[in-house]
């Protein structure tokens, strides 16, 4: 359950909590047409506080944007300093955001019209370890969903956009259902695509294998940051098609993604990973991803975004 804060950014102002509303008629509640992120924020080991890779789900988000050829009434710049402004505003030295593009109330039918009515919001709440904090030091039981995602001309696939996560949903629900903690789907062709909302990673000989950009995934940035840690590493990484073999074979699997950050897997379909805990591979690329959103790795420094909260949540609307 998600904890209140104290504001919400929504069309250019911060908006008390429980005033950040909109209309039952709001066109992407009914169609599903808009896009969000994903975006965490952490308390680094030396007291500072900085928002990871903050530019590059902004970037993402327009994207996501333009593929349902909705217009950003905001710039990148303007968004990456509202997500700042967010968390400083509720005093939050660490969190979740969540910027959201959507379509207010203009028109009620499937077409939106021709200058839909796109607004634009940024939520920030503390959330912990997605799967739990055990899911991160013991490992999850993954279930392969009868699910299948979704076909690449079916929707667009690349964007984070909010009706392709009934999907999601699905898989999810039928997974908790079955007494498990995620599932995982696969494409229309039987291929290993992700997870109800992470990338997917196995290890088999020392070398990490994921699905490739070409596969019905998004491109997820943790991903990104996974690949390139593992090769600085001196792991090999091979970007290809996966079967479900493949998955129950694997010395090592795990998950990645800004909610699940890096979740091992310990079973699926009730069959053990490796030897049932999270694997040497795993640990590796776990510890340096800590490392580097703790702000211990100087090295990727560039991938975090600093900001100061304020020492207490503003009592009155804060300067945007």
């Amino acid at each position: 359950m998600i904890t209140k804060e104290t504001w919400i950014w929504m069309d250019g102002k911060m908006v008390p909590w429980d005033q950040a509303n909109v209309h039952i008629l709001s066109h992407t509640i009914h169609y599903g047409v808009g896009a969000f992120e994903g975006i965490r924020a952490y308390h680094l080991a030396d007291g500072r506080s900085a928002v990871f890779r903050l530019g590059e789900h902004i970037d993402r988000l327009f994207d996501s944007s333009k593929l349902l050829e909705l217009s950003v009434p905001y710039s990148r710049e303007d968004l990456c300093a509202v997500c700042a402004k967010t968390l400083a505003a509720n005093g939050m030295k660490e969190g979740y955001l969540r910027p959201l593009v959507y379509l207010g109330d203009g028109e009620v039918g499937v077409y939106p019209g021709n200058e839909p009515d796109v607004r634009v919001a940024v939520i920030a709440w503390k959330w912990g370890a997605y799967l739990g904090q055990e899911a991160i030091e013991k490992g999850i039981r993954v279930k392969v969903s009868s699910y299948t995602k979704h076909h690449v001309n079916a929707v667009l696939l690349k964007g984070k956009i909010c009706g392709h996560y009934v999907n999601s949903v699905l898989a999810k629900m039928e997974a908790k259902r079955e007494g498990y903690n995620e599932a995982i789907l696969l494409d229309h062709c039987g291929y290993v695509a992700e997870g109800s909302g992470e990338n997917l990673f196995l290890v088999r000989g020392g070398e990490l294998y994921t699905p490739g950009l070409d596969a019905s995934i998004l491109g997820g940035i943790t991903r990104d940051a996974a690949i390139r840690l593992a090769r600085d590493l001196g792991f090999k990484v091979n970007e290809m098609r996966l079967t479900r073999s493949d998955l129950y074979l694997a010395d090592e699997v795990f998950f990645s993604g800004t909610a699940a950050e890096i979740t091992p897997i310990r079973e699926i379909d009730r069959r053990v990973v490796g030897s049932g805990v999270a694997g040497p591979v795993t640990r590796q690329i776990q510890k340096a991803f800590f490392d580097v959103v703790s702000g211990r790795d100087s090295r990727y420094e560039k991938w975090l975004t600093f900001y100061q909260p304020l020492a207490v949540p503003a009592a009155s609307v804060p300067s945007v």
